[in-house]
């Protein structure tokens, strides 16, 4: 069962590292935050814990998605359409 979890941190890892790559105050900042995050819990043994750590990171990368998709959306209405009243 550990082992299943480590995989499960290890992927979930490697996205939000993916994602933090398109963060509007940039890759470095991102980076130095998702890695102390992760070591704060890195002793962590109780996989009930653990579980609620993944869903919460689960839920910190449809918060970045949704970001990344509300600055496109915005970048998309600037270049079609006008504000002119």
């Amino acid at each position: 069962m550990a082992n299943s979890l480590r995989s499960e941190v290890i992927k979930l890892y490697k996205n939000l590292l993916y994602l933090g790559r398109e963060y509007p105050k940039g890759a470095d900042y991102f980076r130095s935050r998702l890695k102390a995050a992760f070591l704060k819990n890195k002793d962590e043994k109780d996989p009930e814990k653990i579980k609620q750590l993944i869903a919460r990171g689960e839920f910190v990368i449809k918060e970045l998605e949704a970001l990344y998709f509300l600055r496109k959306y915005r970048a998309m209405k600037q270049r079609y359409y006008s504000d002119d009243k």
